[in-house]
C-alpha cells in the first residue's frame, strides 16, 4: 500500500506543480510565506536540507544557508532554482550519515509513507545538535473547530481546484488534512527530542514543530 500511495502522491503534485506556489498564497490569505519563515529561523546555519522543496518557494527565507532541495517529484524540483537538487523522498534520504546541520520541511509531513522512517532519516543525516523545523497542516484541537474546519476544506478546496484545474488534486488535499493526528501525538516518540510546537493560522490548522538531535556524547 504505501508504495502506490506515495506514486498516486507524487503525480498530484507532478500535475499542479507550476501552480502549487500561487494557490497556496491564495489558500493561506498570503500568510505561507510568514508560517515558513518562523520556522526556518530556528534552523542554525550551515547546510540545511529542505525536504519535500518543489519550486522552492522558501529559498529566500533561508538566508545565507546552504541549500540540498530535496523533492520526490522531478516536475516540482526542475522549477526549483536551488543549485543542488535531489530527487528523493523523505523515507531513504540520498544524503551521508551526520552532513547537515538543519532539516526544513513544509506542508509535506501528512504526505510521507512513514513519519516514523523520515523522522529516523532526518535524525540520521544531521549532525549533533542539528535542528528539523517542520511546518505542516492539520485539522484544529478542539472538536467544534475541527467540524467547522472539515466541513470548509471539503468546499474550499475542490472549488479552488476547479478554477485551477485540479479539482480532484484539491479534493486528495482536502482528505489528507485528516490523516495524521496532532503534532504533539505524531512527534512524541521521534528519535529527536521536542524543542517547541506552536499553531499558527485560523483554527490554529497550521503547525510548526522544532526538533533537535543530541549533542554528542563525551
Amino acid at each position: 500500500m504505501p508504495p502506490r500511495r506515495h506514486t498516486a502522491e507524487r503525480q498530484v503534485f507532478s500535475r499542479i506543480a507550476r501552480r502549487y506556489d500561487r494557490v497556496n498564497r491564495i489558500l493561506s490569505l498570503g500568510r505561507d510565506d510568514d508560517w515558513r519563515r518562523r520556522a526556518i529561523a530556528h534552523l542554525p546555519d550551515g547546510v540545511v536540507v529542505d525536504l519535500g522543496a518543489g519550486t522552492g518557494a522558501a529559498n529566500p527565507d533561508f538566508g545565507d544557508r546552504t541549500i540540498i532541495a530535496v523533492d520526490p517529484a522531478p516536475e516540482m524540483l526542475s522549477l526549483n532554482p536551488a543549485l543542488r537538487r535531489v530527487v528523493g523522498k523523505g523515507e531513504c534520504l540520498p544524503l551521508a550519515d551526520g552532513s547537515v546541520d538543519g532539516v526544513f520541511s513544509a506542508y509535506v509531513f501528512r504526505n510521507l509513507d512513514s513519519i516514523a522512517r523520515t523522522l529516523d532519516e532526518i535524525a540520521r543525516v544531521l549532525r549533533p545538535g542539528g535542528v528539523a523545523a517542520i511546518v505542516d497542516l492539520g485539522r484544529p484541537e478542539s472538536r467544534w473547530k475541527r467540524t467547522l474546519h472539515r466541513i470548509g476544506s471539503a468546499i474550499v478546496l475542490p472549488v479552488v481546484g476547479f478554477f485551477v484545474g485540479g479539482f480532484s488534486e484539491y479534493r486528495y488535499l482536502h482528505r489528507s488534512l485528516d490523516s495524521l493526528p496532532q503534532p504533539q501525538d505524531i512527534y512524541a516518540d521521534a528519535p529527536l527530542n521536542v524543542e517547541k510546537i506552536w499553531r499558527m493560522g485560523p483554527f490554529g490548522f497550521v503547525y510548526g514543530v522544532v526538533l533537535k538531535k543530541p549533542p554528542a556524547s563525551s
